[in-house]
């Protein structure tokens, strides 16, 4: 991993880089499949299962309160980036739009492309989780999920789906894509949660 593209963190930097991660030089994409091409017209992102369904516009996305993010992002792959500047919604902000059941545990994260992934409710709505349609001041490229993927910088980063066009509000944990193929339920980097043990 080390050499051209990758470097070794500096000891300062053990609070914020996770056992076993390496630096990235660049910001590596890393994609299952061929990224979709979404249409800005045509593009929505829809809400159900235990919550009240609703579907919002990229108008709609536009209109709730932007802002700007600094945070760091981690691969399972062993790579992480420091620093990484977004622009979008924080998910406490577009969850005042939402109206989900109490016996709602769970969301169901649905892609463009079929992809999916799961995450707890309560690592959803931590403050620092946010809808990006920005990367450093440029839309979103769609390598890296554009036009709307959602970060959770405290999880590896395949938890925060590129492409996201649903949220399904589920009451039992559900298993995504990766997480079917044998990735960890969770992912919590510092833990090194990158396997199912199951």
């Amino acid at each position: 991993m080390v050499g051209k593209f990758f470097r070794k963190p500096e000891p300062e930097l053990q609070d914020r880089v996770p056992p076993g991660q390496h630096l990235a030089k660049g910001f590596p994409v890393l994609t299952y499949g061929q990224p979709p091409q979404v249409d800005l017209n045509s593009w929505e992102l829809k809400v159900w299962g235990l919550a009240t369904p609703k579907r919002f516009s990229w108008s709609d996305l536009m209109a709730l309160p932007q802002s700007n993010f600094t945070a760091d992002f981690h691969c399972v792959t062993t790579w992480s980036k420091l620093d990484v500047q977004w622009t979008g919604v924080k998910v406490t902000d577009f969850m005042q739009q939402i109206e989900f059941d109490p016996g709602a545990m769970h969301v169901m994260q649905h892609c463009y492309g079929d992809y999916t992934t799961n995450i707890a409710l309560d690592d959803l709505l931590r403050e620092e989780n946010f809808l990006a349609h920005s990367l450093f001041g440029e839309p979103l490229p769609v390598e890296h999920g554009g036009p709307l993927r959602l970060v959770v910088p405290h999880l590896y980063a395949w938890k925060s789906a590129k492409w996201l066009n649903g949220l399904e509000f589920l009451a039992e944990m559900d298993l995504g894509f990766w997480e079917r193929n044998g990735y960890h339920h969770r992912g919590e980097p510092f833990a090194e949660e990158r396997y199912s043990t199951r």
